[in-house]
């Protein structure tokens, strides 16, 4: 049976992502004491590196908060591609850096799979910073980091938490492999409607083609309507 930090955790994350879905305000601070919450979990579980990985998704939200309050006054971040080169050159940093911290947390740490947990750590801040820059490609890297984190999080028996990381992972995919949805083409952005940073999620975004559905915000682009129409 699931122990209470992890049904609150996964309560909590859960509100804040129904909330960020209608684009309420809310979410944020909701997301800020959902993560806060699961870095507390897993540090009890001993998964060091997600515990850093919290950190930085709740510092990711106090700016998506930010920018969400202060409004949009620029023009769109269009969706872009990231060059093969490019991307062989971050999947190179995070394989070392992955390496380092898990030597790290091997040595001085009694991390549970701190290889394992290294690199949903580091994989997780580059498919962040693919999607921070509305890169295409930060879907199937979200899609490799839930993939290792489901087992991982089952093997110290984070079942719920195991549950909620396969659901958001596998909904994008099979969503846009039925073709429905409604994802839109051109991005329109006002002050309440800007593309912000959120962990795991897409704003505005469709994981399976990377159009922009001008009418979405947080899972209402990348859940309920990640398939598209082409």
């Amino acid at each position: 049976m699931a122990e209470p930090l992890e049904i609150a955790a996964n309560a909590i994350m859960a509100v804040s992502i129904f909330l960020a879905g209608r684009n309420n305000i809310h979410s944020w601070w909701t997301g800020i004491v959902g993560c806060a919450l699961f870095s507390v979990l897993f540090y009890g579980s001993q998964l060091y590196a997600d515990v850093a990985l919290q950190l930085f998704f709740i510092a990711t939200c106090m700016i998506g908060w930010r920018q969400w309050l202060r409004g949009d006054h620029g023009h769109a971040l269009h969706i872009r591609t990231t060059r093969t080169v490019t991307l062989l050159k971050m999947a190179l940093a995070g394989i070392a850096a992955t390496a380092a911290y898990g030597l790290m947390l091997k040595h001085y740490t009694n991390a549970y799979a701190p290889f394992v947990d290294s690199t949903v750590l580091m994989f997780s801040i580059i498919a962040q910073v693919l999607l921070m820059g509305r890169r295409i490609e930060n879907w199937p890297v979200w899609l490799l980091v839930n993939t290792i984190s489901v087992p991982l999080y089952a093997s110290r028996g984070l079942y719920l938490t195991a549950a909620l990381y396969g659901l958001t992972g596998s909904m994008p995919l099979s969503r846009g492999a039925t073709g429905a949805g409604n994802a839109r083409l051109e991005p329109r952005r006002t002050a309440r409607s800007r593309w912000t940073p959120w962990p795991r999620y897409i704003r505005g975004m469709c994981w399976w083609c990377g159009r922009s559905d001008p009418g979405s915000y947080g899972l209402r682009a990348s859940l309920a309507s990640t398939g598209c129409r082409r």
